[in-house]
């Protein structure tokens, strides 16, 4: 499918994944963990751009493999063709231990019942099963204290069918200014990897670690949202040309007049001040723009920011287009990414919402349909109904 985004006949509100800038972020970041390997954080649909969409072009410019947070993710991108080594991160229930052999993934094991039932599922097939745990050093989620770790490496090293090939840890606080308690939790996965020699792939640096300190990579590294275009903290990468990959956009479903004194969207929470044009822009909550940036954010129409007014809705938005002439049925408004010299960024958007990029990618639904560009060109698209594939 060669087009304009613009032109997209589809549904009125879609996202813009630009494929280039994606893989330029892996290029780097990759880059800067060599001769770490880099596994690209797809979990959350891929912070919101689409797993199945992006996969493809990570493993092109570079990752080595995927990480997701549980089966359901792992299994979509497997029957979307994707072959790469996949590392599940979170909590797998023992229960879900064939579905993990049969997909061919690294689970992160945390308890003796999914490692044993782990290796009668690999030899009753008649395979290998790779597994990685995780050490506790400071986050308080699904690691396991040293000792526990250390006994639980060594249970798994011994039963058939499972090979112990990474350990990791997690980061509590690594885009803060002060780095010493991270410093510890990286003495503690050293301390841990000298009590086990023979797991061959250490790893615990996500985007900030990447950024910051080169010596953190270790064997491998687990970037996700510098792969996307943004720093984990202002500070973090300055040096670093991140590339924003997503454009949120909508078109304008109808433009209106109103008089002083009338009220607009839910509760009349803004009324107009003088005489005022407003478009309605098909993005709403349900979408992923969130409820509170209503009388709060800007948008762009015309290359103009252009303030949000009135609560957001469910399907669609208002915005005061007085002061920008011309606005019609049809515009394109970009409620997050760039047209022309002004841009939105999703750190803007978390700012306005006290909350952080992460969720603001993360929370656009799956019902706006993904457009992936090439050159400035629609690729491929996936809309609820599936693919939609070039030409």
């Amino acid at each position: 499918m060669s087009l304009a985004p613009s032109a997209w006949p589809g549904r009125p509100c879609w996202a813009e994944v630009d494929l280039d800038a994606l893989a330029s972020n892996v290029r780097l970041l990759a880059a800067r963990a060599a001769p770490a390997r880099l596994y690209a954080v797809v979990k959350a649909n891929a912070y919101g751009h689409g797993a199945v969409g992006c996969a493809p072009a990570m493993l092109e410019a570079g990752a080595h493999g995927l990480a997701v947070v549980c089966l359901d993710e792992a299994e979509e991108l497997r029957r979307a063709g994707i072959d790469a080594p996949i590392l599940v991160v979170g909590h797998t229930p023992a229960t879900d231990a064939p579905r993990a052999v049969a997909l061919g993934v690294m689970p992160t094991v945390g308890a003796p019942e999914l490692l044993d039932a782990l290796s009668a599922e690999a030899r009753r097939r008649g395979a290998r099963v790779a597994v990685h745990l995780e050490v506790e050093t400071g986050l308080g989620r699904h690691g396991l204290e040293p000792d526990a770790c250390v006994a639980l490496a060594e249970r798994a090293r011994a039963l058939p069918g499972i090979e112990v090939r990474g350990l990791f840890t997690h980061f509590a606080a690594a885009e803060e200014g002060d780095q010493r308690f991270t410093r510890r939790q990286l003495d503690l996965l050293r301390e841990v990897s000298a009590r086990l020699p023979f797991v061959p792939e250490r790893h615990c640096a996500a985007s900030a670690s990447v950024l910051l300190d080169r010596e953190m990579a270790l064997d491998a590294v687990r970037a996700g949202l510098s792969l996307y275009g943004y720093r984990p903290a202002p500070w973090v990468g300055t040096d670093a040309e991140l590339r924003p990959v997503l454009s949120l956009r909508a078109r304008v479903g109808r433009v209106l007049d109103v008089e002083r004194g009338a009220t607009v969207g839910y509760g009349r929470t803004w009324a107009a001040t003088r005489r005022s044009r407003i478009a309605l822009v098909m993005c709403g909550y349900a979408d992923g723009y969130r409820r509170g940036l209503g009388n709060r954010a800007h948008l762009l129409l015309r290359g103009r920011r252009a303030p949000v007014v009135g609560r957001v809705a469910m399907d669609m938005c208002m915005v005061d287009a007085t002061a920008i002439p011309g606005v019609a049925v049809g515009d394109v408004a970009t409620l997050l990414g760039r047209d022309g010299d002004e841009e939105v960024s999703a750190d803007e958007l978390a700012a306005l919402e006290d909350t952080i990029s992460w969720e603001v990618l993360a929370g656009i639904s799956a019902r706006v349909p993904r457009l992936y560009l090439r050159g400035g060109a629609v690729a491929s698209a996936r809309t609820l109904t599936g693919p939609i594939a070039a030409g």
